[in-house]
């Protein structure tokens, strides 16, 4: 009898849970998962990106980037020119003809895309956002150049430079990465100054103060300028000490016309202009964007390079009007960079991993993104050109196709799983690929 009680009382349990499954989330799928993302990915294709980060241009700009590939860096696998994807990508963008990279095919590529450069206005580029249905792109770039459209194209200017003033020949030589990276900045400094007519540096750290505020408003309000990247974790740590002023003043004084900087000495005043450059982005509601993720290079340090540690930063609530903007999601730390964004005033973008994470990989990604805060995170490319032949455009098609496919299958599988509805799988895919970054960027317009 009390066997027959005890199996009743299970069939009502599973009943009674049958009942109410259609509430409750699963790990385990239900339906067709793949008819499912399908469906999902028909849709998804149909949205336009936003593209929070790239480096549009041509392979002999030198202004794609202020900074450079140190020789013979380490290139991830999906990264390589052997990866058929981009071949893919090639036949897709320009209908190549051949199915290899073959010196003698990829000069096919090249010749089109020199031709390209010959052309006036800015067509090609925007012929290439309208191929793969991208409506806006923000340009990491150190200066913008007339065959990007500004209309489409909008200005992501760098502000490392403003942190190497002094004599560097200490950094240079640290090592080899840095032999590439500083000269870079000192050139990147030097077209700031004769922007801004600043012959030499200031007589004192008031006036280098005041060229660094110019700048910055000038970039924004004269050249179209939407926010100021810092690759600051290529050259040190993202700790930001906060020292007073006397001591910031101290070491510009002791150098400014000459002599080394101790590491100490430099930091010191780096952190303090940081501040300085971060209270300036509040008054002028200018973005701070910040490279996060892993980087290039032999002697990149993923501890100094940790999103953590921006923490006491983005915390501070000194800090609560400027707007903060996670690059790359703080990759293989996304999970942590996710969890800053809880923070009112910080978002975070998806670029890179776009491009070096396979769908599968990245679908696990999205996965956690956008159950935690959704209306924080957007998407990005990082599209760069590798070479003559496999440039930019082929960067930005591997980005965006990732991106969706990864995106719908994650979208099914939460779905499936009965943690979202179809309706708002398609609200945060919509958030995500455009929407966020829509409000961001006009809002701060307003």
């Amino acid at each position: 009898m009390k066997r027959l009680v005890h199996s009743l009382g299970m069939t009502l349990l599973l009943l009674a849970s049958a009942s109410v499954a259609s509430g409750q989330s699963s790990p385990y799928p239900a339906t067709d998962v793949e008819k499912l993302y399908q469906d999902l990915l028909g849709k998804v294709n149909a949205i336009p990106l936003y593209d929070n980060h790239a480096h549009p241009g041509f392979a002999d700009d030198a202004d794609v980037d202020a900074m450079a590939a140190p020789p013979e860096e380490s290139s991830v696998l999906r990264l390589r020119d052997d990866n058929p994807e981009f071949v893919t990508a090639a036949k897709s963008l320009f209908a190549y003809p051949y199915d290899d990279f073959q010196p003698e095919h990829a000069k096919w590529l090249a010749d089109r895309k020199n031709a390209a450069k010959q052309s006036p206005g800015s067509a090609y580029f925007d012929q290439i956002l309208d191929k793969l249905n991208v409506e806006t792109c923000l340009a990491n770039r150190a200066f913008m150049a007339p065959y990007l459209d500004a209309k489409r194209f909008h200005w992501v200017f760098f502000g490392d430079s403003f942190f190497y003033p002094f004599d560097n020949r200490a950094q240079t030589a640290s090592t080899p990465d840095m032999g590439v990276y500083i000269p870079l900045q000192e050139k990147m400094l030097a077209r700031w100054k004769k922007q801004e007519g600043v012959q030499g540096l200031p007589e004192d750290l008031a006036g280098y103060e005041d060229f660094v505020r110019r700048t910055m408003a000038d970039n924004q309000q004269k050249h179209g300028a939407v926010a100021i990247k810092f690759e600051a974790a290529y050259f040190r740590s993202l700790y930001f000490g906060d020292p007073p002023r006397a001591h910031a003043e101290a070491v510009y004084s002791k150098y400014r016309a000459g002599g080394v900087p101790t590491e100490g000495e430099y930091k010191q005043f780096q952190d303090y202009i940081f501040r300085v450059m971060v209270e300036q982005s509040g008054k002028l509601h200018l973005p701070m964007h910040f490279h996060s993720a892993v980087g290039i290079g032999d002697y990149f340090s993923l501890h100094n390079g940790n999103v953590l540690n921006l923490e006491n930063v983005v915390r501070d609530p000194r800090y609560k009007e400027v707007t903060f903007v996670l690059i790359h999601g703080g990759w293989p730390y996304e999970r942590e960079a996710a969890l800053m964004t809880a923070v009112k005033n910080v978002y975070l973008d998806t670029s890179f991993q776009s491009e070096m994470l396979y769908p599968s990989q990245f679908k696990e990604v999205l996965k956690q993104l956008l159950t935690l805060y959704p209306d924080k995170m957007m998407y990005g490319s990082d599209a760069f050109p590798f070479n003559d032949a496999l440039g930019a455009e082929e960067s930005m098609w591997l980005a965006a196709r990732t991106t969706r496919t990864a995106l719908a299958a994650a979208l099914a599988e939460l779905v499936d799983e009965g943690a979202l509805t179809e309706g708002k799988a398609m609200e945060l895919a919509h958030g995500y690929l455009l929407d966020n970054a829509v409000k961001l960027y006009g809002d701060l317009k307003k």
